[in-house]
């Protein structure tokens, strides 16, 4: 992005309070027009609140966002108009063909007739769908619904599209075709991806990562970066006794660690030279290990205290006890 050009989206100390709880704590970053930016965090960390702020969907609390040059609480309706959005959870209806559904969402959003069909094709095919445009939505599949999402979201040209957690619940091998789809956009189509996922790999497909935990951001960077900036592998063992293992770990090597995913877990430098020292000095028997490099899981847990799985757990057992108290 040069100085020259502004922000698809800009956003400037955005909140949004519940009650008590802060959903969103006064977030600020930047979106570059032309790349895809992704928010990466467990569920319930604030990234759909944040998504539903951008799309209008949801009045902020406090702060302001610019979306494609315009606020999202004055300019709502400009908002919308520039703006593609793939919901989390299907929206499509199911009775109409893949075509009418398509047509119903042209007129909605005033795409002029004589280029309706035209542009219909134009999608259909970006997503392997126009042999199928006459075929009731109900009779696809979970990965053809969300191509056929997908396609609707970029029905009217937008400027910006948003996908809320766009291969959430599909499998690994359906997951890698979306994202194949999603990449042709950057070819075929003038437009700025912002998406939130709670998966690692998918998050790898961005051009930079904004972590975000408890409603606030605590890093944003690229993949790579973020990987080079943790620096040290990661270490997990299973032992007869992990409490004992952390405390030695921490006496005889200087290393904090933690149970992660029920292995004792800790970062060091180069750690496949480090097992033996492991083996030979812990004093406490080891029932396996794993080294691996640096992942965005690393990343997550370096900047948080907590891998993405562990807080995932964390955040459910928080909204059933929520949950609980208001009973």
């Amino acid at each position: 992005m040069t100085t020259s050009e502004a922000p698809a989206v800009a956003v400037r100390g955005l909140r949004k309070n519940y009650g008590t709880l802060e959903a969103v704590k006064g977030v600020e970053f930047d979106v570059r027009p032309g790349e895809v930016f992704g928010f990466l965090g467990p569920n319930g960390a604030g990234k759909t609140t944040t998504i539903s702020m951008l799309c209008t969907l949801v009045n902020p609390t406090g702060g302001s966002a610019l979306v494609a040059g315009h606020d999202v609480v004055r300019e709502r309706d400009e908002v919308r108009r520039n703006i593609g959005l793939v919901f989390q959870d299907p929206t499509l209806d199911g009775y109409l063909s893949a075509a009418q559904n398509l047509r119903f969402h042209a007129e909605l959003y005033g795409v002029p007739r004589d280029v309706v069909g035209e542009r219909i094709k134009q999608v259909l095919e970006m997503v392997a769908l126009w042999d199928r445009r006459d075929a009731k939505v109900n009779t696809f599949s979970g990965g053809m619904k969300r191509r056929l999402e997908i396609a609707r979201g970029l029905l009217h040209s937008p400027r910006v599209l948003f996908l809320d957690e766009p291969t959430v619940g599909l499998d690994p091998q359906t997951r890698s075709a979306i994202w194949g789809y999603i990449n042709k956009l950057r070819h075929t189509e003038d437009i700025t991806i912002f998406m939130t996922t709670h998966y690692m790999d998918e998050a790898e497909y961005c051009d930079r990562i904004a972590i975000i935990d408890h409603g606030e951001i605590v890093v944003i960077d690229s993949p790579e970066a973020l990987k080079a900036s943790v620096g040290k592998d990661r270490v997990q063992i299973q032992t007869a006794d992990d409490e004992t293992a952390i405390t030695a770990l921490k006496e005889r090597f200087d290393l904090d660690a933690a149970v992660r995913e029920g292995m004792v877990t800790f970062a060091v430098a180069s750690g496949e030279a480090f097992v033996p020292r492991l083996f030979s000095e812990l004093g406490v028997p080891i029932r396996s290990v794993s080294v691996s490099r640096p992942s965005l899981d690393d990343v997550f847990m370096n900047y948080t205290g907590s891998t993405i799985r562990d807080a995932e757990g964390e955040s459910g057992a928080s909204s059933v006890m929520r949950a609980m108290a208001r009973r």
